[in-house]
């Protein structure tokens, strides 16, 4: 693993040297995807090439202290934005019956426009922190988390994430904890999709499950999120 590790990092010096780029911004959520990307930027680009930014929008507050806590290990700097004014005047403006998940994708594209932001100001580029198992699936917001200039984790499944944490040295409450968008207390991953990241994983990977029904849930997931990872339709005249 440290192996593949070491080729990611080689990757992001390569993207940022072609860019003329002076490093990557990402979200710091203080889950373990962006800690794992965080770690490996900062071992491939030093203090100065990375910045996390950490977006609390009515967030539960174990997670922006797990993101500090790896900031702080990994001598990462980090900004911090609360978006949860900006949301609840949208919210007010938009005035209109919002049921929970367009809410939910809300914050993601606002965490968006704030990483672009900084990416802009500071000649940063955007660095998404989706990996396999949730890109797959469609478990992310088009044109919110998976708005970005480069996807380094997007190949990985969430059991080789687990991996590359143990190596890096991420901090284990963070590794322990269960994968969570923290939407609101007790919210997990696994909960909203109906399976656990292990079963996902391994059918990924092998194509084998043997729970027919999970097997049909994860392919009309991939079937209706087909469209997340298409490039836009666009109209050629004849």
């Amino acid at each position: 693993m440290r192996e593949i590790i070491d080729q990611c990092e080689q990757w992001l010096r390569d993207e940022i040297s072609n860019a003329n780029s002076s490093g990557i911004v990402l979200g710091l959520s203080g889950g373990i995807d962006s800690s794992v990307l965080a770690a490996m930027g900062r071992e491939a680009l030093g203090c100065d090439g990375v910045l996390g930014v950490i977006m609390p929008c009515h967030s539960i507050e174990q997670d922006e202290a797990d993101a500090r806590l790896l900031a702080e290990k990994f001598d990462i700097k980090f900004e911090r934005v609360d978006l949860s004014g900006v949301f609840d005047l949208m919210c007010k403006e938009i005035n209109s019956e919002l049921n929970s998940l367009t809410k939910s994708n809300m914050k993601a594209r606002l965490r968006m426009v704030t990483l672009y932001s900084f990416a802009q100001s500071r000649n940063l580029l955007v660095c998404g922190t989706s990996n396999r198992s949730e890109y797959e699936t469609g478990y992310f917001t088009k044109f919110g988390d998976s708005g970005s200039d480069l996807m380094p984790l997007v190949n990985f499944l969430k059991r080789d994430i687990r991996a590359m944490a143990k190596v890096l040295g991420i901090p284990e409450r963070i590794i322990a904890k269960a994968p969570s968008a923290g939407l609101y207390e007790g919210q997990t991953d696994e909960n909203d999709m109906g399976f656990s990241y292990d079963v996902l994983d391994e059918y990924l990977a092998t194509g084998k499950i043997e729970n027919d029904k999970v097997k049909e849930r994860i392919d009309v997931l991939r079937r209706r999120s087909e469209h997340k990872r298409k490039p836009i339709p666009i109209f050629k005249a004849n």
